[in-house]
């Protein structure tokens, strides 16, 4: 092997020399690859006992309103207190709620409102753990290998999505939908002993933040002052209400545009898990953040998801979904690891809540439009609606950095900052 081929390879791979991520991620693996196995079965589950996509878009809408409610107060929680024993916590609930709705779904007892329930019940649980989980990442590895550890941990989703989501389409159509749910109640074993397991003295630990009244208004405050953080999070509140929708819009695809059936559904899944783990690798190799990449991303995004939307075929889609977990990964990554890298670390938590607030509770929103739309306008419409969101929010992202240049006032509400200071 060459030594150029070396150098890249310990370069896109940087973060995995520090043993405690190394550890963490193995345990991340089996349990993401058990969670896309849920989520692509939840899905299938709904359509199979309701034949609706508003239905599917409103318990998509259960799990993730908590997401919006409670997901800043999430975020202050996550700088007070110990974050790996809390993630060691919240592990092993979802854990649980994936056992009750495996043994539900395989007595054949299950009904939508159930579904519902536990569905907003692992929504709560998400509101806490992904802050928690998100600033953790920078107390494993150090802000030297933040950026690479952030982006490998998004290449890893889309792995697991990958093997999550075929896997569960075999299974869905050979022993049935409630096996999907019990595998992933097992997996969670795998990630809680990784936490359980760590070497707490590598450990670089934030300082807990010390209790205090107007913690979630000061998080607001320092957010809307910083043109680095509040561009990215404005663009994906955007892009994740009416782009991220695939729970959503890939199930009805493949149901009703293609009819795929659940084999296909698993395919789609899979094919953007392909794309997304080709471009991850890619923006761990290249390393770029900031402002104008995520545009850059954005606008791929949508060119990606048009492409997918007017797919004639199953093939085509496939090869159009690759294109599109490409594109998103690319997107998703470059925001995080501008806002980690951004945000001081007595912040990261409240910030990092703000990401996912963007990126998930805004599918209360997004995801019963989508459905609605779907419903309206025929399966390809999700996708459709996506892909001109992206696009807009891209020309946004221009219009901001061209404001800045020219030394107006924040477009999206921050104040101007010091000159020194680069949005690029």
């Amino acid at each position: 092997m060459s030594p150029r081929i070396l150098q890249a390879t310990r370069v896109t791979f940087q973060a995995l020399s520090v043993p405690n991520y190394r550890r963490y991620i193995s345990g991340q693996g089996l349990s993401l690859t058990g969670t896309w196995m849920q989520m692509t079965a939840q899905a299938w589950l709904v359509l199979t006992l309701t034949g609706s996509s508003t239905d599917l878009g409103l318990i998509v809408a259960l799990q993730t309103l908590p997401v919006l409610l409670l997901g800043p107060y999430g975020g202050v929680i996550a700088d007070r207190v110990d974050k790996r024993r809390t993630m060691i916590i919240l592990q092993a609930a979802m854990g649980t709620q994936a056992l009750v709705l495996g043994l539900l779904t395989v007595t054949g007892i299950v009904t939508v409102w159930e579904i519902g329930v536990l569905a907003a019940l692992l929504g709560v649980n998400n509101a806490f753990e992904n802050p928690a989980r998100q600033s953790f990442m920078s107390e494993m590895v150090g802000s030297e290998n933040l950026r690479n550890a952030v982006t490998l941990n998004s290449v890893l989703v889309n792995v697991a999505r990958t093997v999550g989501a075929a896997v569960a389409g075999v299974l869905i159509a050979t022993v049935g939908v409630g096996v999907c749910f019990l595998v992933n109640a097992a997996s969670f074993v795998a990630v809680v002993a990784s936490l359980v397991t760590l070497d707490r003295s590598a450990l670089h630990p934030t300082p807990p933040a010390v209790r205090a009244a107007g913690q979630l208004r000061e998080g607001l405050r320092y957010i809307a002052r910083t043109p680095e953080l509040v561009i990215p999070l404005s663009m994906m509140a955007l892009v994740g209400c009416l782009a991220y929708e695939f729970q959503v819009s890939l199930p009805v695809m493949a149901r009703s545009g293609l009819h795929a059936g659940a084999a296909g559904f698993g395919f789609m899944t899979s094919a953007m898990g392909i794309g997304a783990v080709l471009g991850g690798l890619l923006v761990a190799w290249r390393g770029t953040t900031g402002v104008r990449p995520l545009v850059m991303s954005a606008a791929g995004f949508g060119l990606a998801l048009s492409f997918a939307a007017l797919a004639p075929s199953l093939g085509v889609e496939l090869v159009a979904l690759a294109l599109v977990g490409w594109a998103s990964i690319s997107f998703m990554s470059t925001g995080n690891a501008t806002l980690q890298l951004t945000a001081e670390p007595a912040m990261r938590g409240r910030v990092m809540s703000l990401w996912f607030v963007a990126f998930q509770g805004s599918t209360p929103i997004g995801g019963p439009i989508i459905g609605w739309l779907m419903a309206e306008a025929g399966a390809r419409a999700g996708l459709g609606v996506g892909a001109i969101t992206c696009v807009l929010v891209a020309l946004l992202g221009l219009l901001a950095l061209r404001l800045r240049r020219e030394g107006l006032a924040n477009p999206l509400g921050a104040p101007a900052v010091a000159k020194s200071t680069k949005l690029v």
